[in-house]
This record gives structure tokens, sequence and C-alpha cells, in this order.
């Protein structure tokens, strides 16, 4: 499956793995399903290695997994969140984001693959980025402004999804934290070392926040 871009202005219905829909709720089925998890924090060891392949498909429990997936990023008030970030070994993440078009894009992927993007479309764009394993601080960090992920649905199929712009750099972001990598790592030392700082005054706070959301959604 695959959303092409050239067409979003025309066309703003929300798309689900890469698909327009006619009809969505506000709240993800997903949401409804899941439960939240604890996530995890820059610092533990999971978030500094690459996860491991997912190679079983179709099961409840990669689906239970994708459920709580949403429902933790939605208390978090999160664009996307990647499994090892709830502390899960595995090549997986979800979305549930806006563009700046306005275009709603919601869906998960496993072992997703960046696709180089050919050099006459590369642009580099600096924009503000934050991530719900550092908690608070928000910095510039360079991305393309296009990408293209390949890999597969929770039942094997193949998926390939096309963002630019947000959703572009949520892509990007995402399939970082499954390579062990995180947005920190693309900053200088000195801002590096600025955003820990601010995290460590700021996080209780957003601890506070989350566990707020949780209980108004009933999680």
């Amino acid at each position: 499956m695959t959303v092409r871009f050239d067409n979003t202005a025309q066309d703003r219905r929300v798309r689900v793995l890469g698909e327009p829909v006619e009809s969505y709720p506000r709240l993800a089925p997903e949401v409804q399903r899941g439960s939240v998890r604890r996530i995890t924090v820059v610092g533990e060891e999971i978030l500094r290695r690459r996860c491991l392949e997912v190679t079983r498909f179709g099961t409840p429990e990669l689906s239970h997994l994708i459920d709580d997936m949403f429902a933790t990023n939605q208390v978090a008030e999160g664009a996307g969140l990647a499994a090892n970030q709830v502390d899960v070994d595995l090549q997986l993440f979800v979305w549930d984001i806006t563009d700046e078009w306005g275009v709603r894009h919601v869906g998960h992927i496993a072992n997703p693959v960046l696709t180089e993007v050919p050099a006459g479309e590369r642009r580099l764009v600096e924009e503000s980025e934050g991530c719900l394993s550092v908690p608070g601080p928000y910095r510039m960090v360079p991305r393309l402004d296009r990408a293209v992920v390949r890999g597969r649905d929770k039942d094997g199929a193949p998926l390939v999804i096309e963002g630019r712009g947000y959703f572009a750099r949520c892509l990007q972001h995402e399939t970082d934290h499954l390579r062990g990598q995180l947005y920190l790592d693309r900053l200088a030392q000195r801002e590096r070392k600025a955003a820990l700082r601010e995290m460590a005054a700021s996080k209780d706070g957003m601890f506070a926040r989350r566990a707020a959301v949780a209980e108004k959604l009933g999680k």
C-alpha cells in the first residue's frame, strides 16, 4: 500500500496504513483496545541497540502490542512510538499524526527500512523535534522533508509508506529508534547536555501530565 503526496492538497482524507478512508474516529480503535505501558527513558540500554526483526506475523501477541503502543502514544500525546520505547525488542513502530496540510496519518509498520531518496529530490529541513523517551526538551534537528519507508503490517503484508514534512520527520525519527539512535545523537555535544539538563528538570511534570491524560481516558 502506498500513499502518494502529489494530491495531498486536494484530498484531506485520513490515511490508514497509507490508504485514504472515508471516515475515521477521533481515537484510533487500537487506543480503545490497548493498555498503557511505561515509556522507557534515555539511559536505558534497550534504547541503544538495534532491535530484533519481527518474524511472527498475524499473532494475537503482535496485535495486542500494537494496541498498547497506540494507547501509550495517545496518553503521552505523541506523534509516533517505537517498540523499544515500551521496552520491547522488536522492529516496530506506530504513528498517529496530522501533517502541515491537515492530513491525519495513522498506522504501524514492522521491520521498516528507509528508502534512499534520489539526490535531486533531497531537501534538508531543520525544525524542532522532541521525543517521548526524552520527556520535555525540543531541539532543532535537520531531517529530509521526504521519506519512504518499506516494511510489513501486522499480518505480514508488504507496506510502502511515503511522507513529507512533519510526517516524513516522524518516519525518520521512529526508524532511528529501532536502530538504537535518538534525536539527541544528531545534536552537538553542548546542545545534547543542555537538553538532558532540561529533561531532568521537566520530566516529573511530563509524567504527571501523562498520568492525568490516562485517567481521563480511563486507562
